[in-house]
């Protein structure tokens, strides 16, 4: 019975790793195919001179509120006549691998302690069975 559990447990544990490594080709597969050519409008400056000319970008895609109506991550750029616009851009790439080893940590530390607390709860079982066997022939019961 105790290696079935093992090897169900070990099933488990390489089917969700190989569940994540899939998800995360797949996600990143598909997101950059379908965001690489979509191009979201300025919010705060309607100017395009960044389709037209060349531009720096000032700030880096990072987290906003109110002004990114599409995707609520913006960037600042200045183009070559001087104009700075704000504009949506995608996700941040940081805060999106942050937030998935914050998950997978959480996840990781949980299972941990549930391991432990069952592996405990299993010793003390086999304890108080052990106890209650070694009473009952000592009593000459059995």
């Amino acid at each position: 019975m105790h290696d079935a559990r093992q090897v169900v447990v070990g099933c488990l544990t390489r089917l969700t790793i190989v569940v994540l490594i899939l998800e995360s080709h797949l996600a990143d597969s598909l997101s950059g195919h379908k965001m690489k050519n979509k191009t979201f409008p300025a919010t705060e400056n309607n100017s395009t001179c960044w389709m037209h000319q060349k531009y720096s970008i000032i700030s880096e895609c990072h987290p906003c509120s109110g002004v990114c109506i599409h995707t609520s991550f913006k960037e600042i750029l200045k183009c070559a006549n001087g104009e700075t616009v704000t504009r949506s851009c995608d996700r941040v790439a940081y805060l999106e691998e942050r937030a998935f080893w914050k998950f997978t940590i959480w996840s990781l530390v949980i299972g941990a302690a549930s391991s432990i607390a069952v592996m405990l709860r299993t010793r003390v079982l086999n304890y108080r069975a052990r106890r209650k066997a070694r009473i009952a022939l000592s009593n000459g019961a059995i």
